[in-house]
């Protein structure tokens, strides 16, 4: 009976694990480039339950009788494998912003933070006081050459992660153009956005402000190259990939899962009391 204890706490501790990882990505539907988190168990080892003093040899000939010794396994409950993150691709969401990039397919943005670079699928930019492309936290985006200088409406990115910039108006700010209202004529390369990929990227480390980092399970980063690079949309962002509809469900099956767990305890304490209460009363 203490067994069934440790077995149904488990499974309470278990869905606890999943309800932490569905607020987290209910909290996080509306954030860009979030990806869900996931939250996978494994069985604790089964017990085989055979009878004792029994060697499978029939002791009653007459009648029904089991020869066989084992009677079955038992689970002892299970424990938390891995937390990892789903980057199934987000819809791309139209912002009419030059500053906002979004990836179509397998790939991260590389942001150069006081940490190290770190890596992002939330392309939700913006122009930097010295004129640096970064993310809302202040971090610069990195080309292959370094970080990328730009002008309000004067740089455009095209389907391959390439910057180019109106080679005619790059070195004076107060002839910023309209890419919409002007052809251009004169343009030139500054530099082609570094995406990455990893090996194994379910395993990346989330840092907080849709930056993630590498562990020694994903392996290092490793820059794409021109035909494996995923598609680079200027003016859209991608959503989360959180389909708030099937997380509530994940939400009411962990509630129903903890409550049988629950339960499963309690009626295992009632079993004990009621033993200890017949076996106090037979021995007074």
């Amino acid at each position: 009976m203490v067994r069934g204890w440790y077995t149904g706490a488990s499974g309470m501790r278990a869905q606890q694990w999943r309800l932490d990882a569905v607020a987290n990505n209910l909290a996080n539907i509306d954030t860009g480039g979030y990806k869900r988190d996931v939250a996978a168990f494994k069985a604790f080892p089964e017990l085989l339950l055979r009878r004792t003093d029994d060697d499978g040899v029939y002791l009653h000939p007459f009648g029904s009788a089991d020869a066989a010794p084992i009677m079955g396994r038992l689970g002892t409950g299970v424990e938390l494998n891995e937390l990892y993150t789903a980057f199934d691709q987000g819809a791309l969401k139209e912002t009419q912003s030059d500053f906002d990039l979004a990836l179509d397919g397998k790939g991260f943005f590389v942001v150069a933070t006081p940490w190290g670079d770190r890596y992002t699928r939330n392309g939700s930019f913006q122009l930097g006081k010295e004129g640096y492309l970064e993310t809302k936290e202040g971090y610069p985006v990195l080309g292959e050459n370094g970080a990328l200088r730009v002008k309000a409406n004067n740089f455009q990115v095209d389907k391959d992660g390439r910057v180019w910039i109106n080679a005619a108006y790059a070195d004076d700010p107060s002839l910023m153009i309209s890419r919409e209202n002007n052809a251009w004529d004169e343009t030139a390369l500054l530099d082609t956005l570094k995406i990455v990929e990893f090996d194994l990227d379910r395993y990346l480390k989330k840092q907080g402000s849709s930056l993630y980092r590498e562990s020694d399970t994903s392996g290092p980063a490793r820059i794409l190259e021109a035909g494996s690079r995923p598609r680079v949309v200027q003016g859209f962002t991608e959503a989360s990939n959180v389909e708030p509809v099937a997380e509530m469900v994940r939400m009411i099956e962990v509630n129903r899962a903890y409550e049988a767990n629950q339960k499963l305890i309690q009626t295992e304490d009632a079993m004990l009391g009621t033993l200890i209460n017949q076996v106090t009363r037979l021995n007074g």
